[in-house]
């Protein structure tokens, strides 16, 4: 790589860090809010916190970078034509294609950051989360088996224990769900267990009976069965995950482009919709060499000025919303039809097709050297006027 190159990329790469490191901070900082007021509200500790927040951010920076990206490379050759560093360069020989390689290695780059987090950290840190947040739900389940005190640990949940042994056995249980008003279920038991299972807590109740008040018709009607012993399911009362995995997200890229029947299983997912996640992940690394270029081709093009190039960087803002909107299409329509699955790599192809035709415009006969140049002294004997 010969030295203007090398000058280009590390120009690139320190406004890209700066970029990046502004807009994670921004976008952390506020999901962590809403995760600070959650888990806080729900008695966890700041260590619980700040775990959940850490396990978020690979997702956040998988978002950020190609913005992050772009900004650099629009701030960037904004800067290196303000300076007169881009007119140096093309009155030395050098061509808007010349120019463009350092960006697009820039550009590659980032794309290999992206690739590494959305193929590999960021479904590890979703497994974990999901491991975690399973926790939490038996342990927040936990907290309200609390004996002599009426508990309502969910919307429409009445919850009594008279007596919690040093075994951990509940004695003298009470529990009315009444979350549907027309079918009211209350559970009397001697004796429970609280018991974990892969599908979260479970109550088991003993030596109990089951009243259950159902709207039928014009009069409600009671209905009243004994048992000898029942499972309640307190995993889904409180929220808790049905199965780990459950999500395709989860799952590695490997897997995905080959699901086998545990894996069906476990999502409830169509092979071609977990070929579909795969191919999702594999093209949205291909959008940050696109965003690089976008904010490089469309300032080369234009006359020199001296106000700067702001006009080229609303029209590279455009293109840039453009791409990102063509790609929220294409995954709405690939998510409506999983066999379309090659649309979402026509956002990549399309930005790319745009770059190219930005540089043409550039390097064509329509925008010679020598025509800025001119322009540009025309400018500056009108100043000095």
């Amino acid at each position: 790589m010969k030295r203007i190159d090398r000058y280009i990329l590390k120009t690139m790469l320190i406004l890209f860090g700066f970029f990046a490191l502004v807009l994670v901070a921004v976008y952390w900082v506020n999901r962590a809010v809403s995760l600070f007021e959650r888990l806080i509200g729900d008695g966890q500790t700041a260590m619980v916190v700040l775990e959940f927040t850490l396990l978020t951010l690979p997702v956040v920076i998988s978002v950020v970078l190609p913005v992050a990206a772009f900004a650099a490379t629009a701030y960037g050759t904004n800067r290196l034509s303000g300076e007169s560093e881009l007119v140096a360069m093309q009155a030395g020989g050098l061509s808007p294609w010349r120019l463009a390689r350092p960006v697009l290695v820039f550009g590659f780059i980032i794309a290999m950051m992206v690739a590494v987090l959305v193929n590999a950290l960021v479904p590890m840190s979703r497994a974990r989360l999901a491991e975690r947040q399973a926790q939490i739900a038996e342990n927040v389940t936990a907290q309200f088996l609390n004996a002599g005190v009426f508990q309502y640990p969910a919307a429409g949940i009445t919850l009594f224990i008279r007596d919690v042994t040093p075994l951990g056995e509940l004695e003298g249980l009470f529990l009315e769900d009444a979350r549907d008003p027309a079918d009211v279920s209350s559970y009397s038991a001697e004796r429970a267990l609280l018991v974990k299972s892969d599908t979260g807590p479970k109550l088991v109740m003993v030596n109990g009976v089951i009243q259950s008040l159902r709207q039928t018709g014009t009069a409600p009607r009671l209905s009243v069965t004994r048992f000898a012993d029942m499972t309640y399911d307190l995993g889904a009362l409180m929220g808790a995950r049905s199965t780990r995995g459950r999500d395709l997200r989860d799952y590695s890229t490997a897997a995905l482009l080959r699901p086998d029947q545990a894996l069906l299983n476990a999502t409830g997912a169509s092979p071609e919709r977990a070929r579909l996640e795969a191919h999702s992940r594999i093209a949205q690394p291909l959008l940050s060499p696109v965003a690089a270029m976008l904010g490089f081709a469309t300032l080369l093009v234009g006359g020199f000025s001296r106000f700067g190039v702001w006009r080229q960087v609303g029209w590279a803002v455009v293109a840039l919303i453009f791409v990102q909107l063509l790609t929220n299409w294409a995954a709405n329509r690939a998510g409506e039809n999983p066999a379309q699955w090659p649309l979402v790599y026509l956002p990549a192809a399309v930005g790319a097709a745009i770059c190219v035709l930005l540089l043409r415009i550039a390097a064509g006969p329509s925008r010679p050297l020598l025509s800025r140049l001119r322009g540009r002294a025309q400018d500056a004997s009108g100043g000095a006027r």
